[in-house]
Parts: structure tokens; sequence; C-alpha cells
């Protein structure tokens, strides 16, 4: 049973890991308007980018796990 659920946080093709950065983009983006109205300035537009800067790292990263997966399966 916990199998099954367990493949539910599993992201099988591109298009679920496309939802997924998307997801983490929204959610950097976020957090980037909150440090705006927190640290007014070149700070606050400094910690601006380096959200979706960390979003874009992450998105790579997940795609070519993917590649890589289906490179060793076939």
């Amino acid at each position: 049973m916990f199998a099954r659920v367990a493949q539910l946080f599993v992201i099988k093709n591109k298009f679920e890991a496309f939802l997924v950065i998307f997801g983490l983009a929204n959610g950097a983006v976020e957090r980037g308007v909150h440090y705006l109205q927190q640290y007014p300035g070149p700070g606050g537009w400094l910690l601006f980018a380096v959200c979706p800067i960390a979003v874009f790292m992450a998105g790579v990263r997940i795609i070519d796990s993917l590649d890589r997966q289906r490179a060793e399966e076939g």
C-alpha cells in the first residue's frame, strides 16, 4: 500500500516535470515579491533575481534526471 502511495510522488514524464517546475516558479516569484516589499532597493531586487535562478537550476536537474532515466531504460 505504501508503494502505491509513493508512486504518486514520482515524476514520470516531462509534462509532469514542467508542472512541478511551473509550481516552483510561481512560489519563487511570490517569494521574490515579498523580498521586494521587505527590502526595497537593490538588495530586494538582487534577492528577487536569485529566486527564479534557483528554480532554473532545479528545473534543469529534474529534466536531466528524466532524460538519463529514459536513456538507461531503453
